[in-house]
Order: C-alpha cells, then structure tokens, then sequence
C-alpha cells in the first residue's frame, strides 16, 4: 500500500482525492501554482 500521494489535480477533483485518501490513511502531498494559494484542497493537504 501506498504511504504518501502526490496530487497534481486542482480544485474540485484534489478535494476527492484528498478526502479519499485521509479516509484510507494515505498522507497528501499537494503541489500547487501561485494562483491557487489559499484553496480549499491545500488546506486539507498534509
């Protein structure tokens, strides 16, 4: 099993992912671009 996901998606679907994974227990690793600093999904990211 997987330990930690890098996620690579914005808005909307990094938010299932991100959900998905804390479900499981997966830690989340977000990468993101300047414009999306302060959204939602980088604040649920490990």
């Amino acid at each position: 099993m997987y330990k930690r996901i890098l996620i690579a998606n914005r808005g909307e679907i990094a938010l299932r992912i991100i959900r998905a994974c804390s479900e499981i227990g997966i830690e989340k690793v977000a990468i993101f671009s300047e414009s999306d600093r302060g959204s939602a999904y980088l604040e649920l990211a490990d």
